[in-house]
């Protein structure tokens, strides 16, 4: 009798366990956010991980607007700039290209001798290659300049927007903690929220900078082939500046004849 009486006991402590445990799992599902979509997250998130979480989108938008900009500025850049190269290296003189309006980069480096040219009173002396030669490399980096504006936006936020993610992560920790310390529990539905908004602000950091870091680099290589463009078109104006000069000699040789 008395063991009857004893495993009587255990079974009833075992089913009030049992019991304790389905309520307080039962309790703790009812409790856990049923909305853990990447929007549900951010709308319940803490209000500074909704600024980090804005800000990253931010960031991304702007990334993927620089890339396509200047990607459409680089091909129109680039393709001008080969028509007017071919265009130098046909029997011309700087007085037939000086008329020639500056739509691109090239045409800028044309105009610019051909500036020199007029201040110099078409007199081609000694030193005015050398006076041209300065001209176009102000020029050159001024265009280069030119082109390359915008990209240090994709620098900063490649450098940045992994940090920013883990502020965010941090935070979303950090409130994770600090509703386990105020509800007295471990439970899913004290954990689960803030380990969630912590995990998408990392994602939302990777996404921002993987595609800035990669854009950065394919556009730095875009830009230093036009550069090399605008380089090769200097050598050509320089060429047709020589030429200029030994038919200016010429005529003037023959006019002394």
């Amino acid at each position: 009798m008395i063991r009857t009486s004893a495993w009587r006991g255990v079974a009833a402590a075992a089913l009030l366990l049992i019991g304790s445990a389905g309520a307080e799992a039962a309790n703790a599902l009812a409790t856990l956010p049923r909305d853990l979509s990447p929007w549900g997250m951010f709308t319940n998130a803490d209000i500074v991980v909704q600024v980090v979480m804005a800000g990253l989108a931010l960031a991304s938008l702007a990334t993927w607007t620089v890339w396509l900009s200047k990607t459409v500025e680089l091909r129109r850049e680039t393709a001008r700039a080969r028509v007017a190269l071919a265009s130098l290296e046909t029997d011309t003189t700087l007085a037939a290209l000086r008329d020639t309006e500056a739509q691109d980069g090239v045409g800028e480096l044309i105009q610019s001798a051909a500036r020199e040219a007029q201040l110099s009173g078409w007199n081609f002396d000694d030193d005015f290659k050398e006076r041209v030669a300065l001209r176009l490399e102000r020029t050159e980096a001024a265009m280069s300049r030119k082109i390359a504006r915008g990209t240090g936006i994709l620098a900063t936020i490649g450098a940045v927007a992994p940090f920013v993610g883990l502020f965010g992560t941090v935070w979303g920790i950090m409130n994770a903690f600090i509703g386990i310390s105020e509800a007295h529990t471990t439970n899913l539905a004290v954990v689960a929220p803030g380990i969630a908004e912590a995990l998408l602000a990392t994602a939302l950091g990777l996404v921002a900078a993987v595609p800035a870091v990669v854009i950065y680099n394919y556009l730095v290589r875009q830009i230093a082939n036009y550069r090399a463009l605008l380089g090769d078109a200097s050598a050509q104006v320089l060429l047709l500046v020589s030429r200029d000069r030994g038919r200016s000699a010429r005529l003037m040789a023959r006019a002394a004849e």
